[in-house]
């Protein structure tokens, strides 16, 4: 855990996949072919911690839905590529537009598509219902699944590492 919380350190960009990264990989389709995504809540608040403590927030997923962009709106998340379905040209814009190394990115990721990212980054993850192949090339894995809190875990996990999870809390806790 030492080696983990020392990549989660240097971290100063972290980017979520969405379908079964901050969702459970469920699509609801409507009969209008409108599209509907369940986010969690608790995910939401740790990402708006984690954006308050400094590091930034990216999403790279591989569909295209007004849902995604309603909710990362919601959340202040400005870095948003949808529709990528080779993540890797997202990635390295969104990089060398932050002036960011390799080793200072962390990437969540839950199925194949997501490894040519996953295998560069400083700080690899999978949430807990990743693929097996997945599971094999990442430097950490979550305890919950995705969209049931694993985002929040992650969150957790740098703010730790960086010395602010008590300050992230402390808001909440004081009178």
């Amino acid at each position: 855990m030492q080696e983990i919380l020392k990549r989660a350190k240097r971290i100063e960009l972290i980017i979520f996949d969405v379908d079964g990264v901050l969702t459970d990989s469920t699509l609801y389709l409507g009969d209008d072919g409108q599209e509907y995504k369940a986010f969690n809540s608790k995910d939401g608040l740790g990402m708006k911690l984690l954006q308050k403590s400094g590091v930034e927030i990216g999403i790279i997923t591989g569909r295209t839905s007004k849902v995604v962009a309603i909710r990362m709106e919601s959340l202040g998340i400005k870095h948003v590529y949808q529709g990528q379905r080779n993540k890797i040209p997202a990635f390295e814009t969104l990089r060398d537009e932050l002036g960011l190394t390799n080793e200072q990115i962390a990437y969540v990721g839950d199925d194949v598509v997501d490894l040519p990212i996953l295998r560069q980054v400083g700080l690899a993850i999978a949430v807990q219902d990743a693929h097996d192949l997945v599971k094999q090339h990442v430097h950490w894995q979550t305890k919950l699944p995705g969209g049931r809190g694993a985002a929040r875990e992650i969150c957790e996990l740098i703010l730790q590492a960086q010395g602010n999870l008590d300050n992230a809390f402390e808001k909440f806790i004081s009178k």
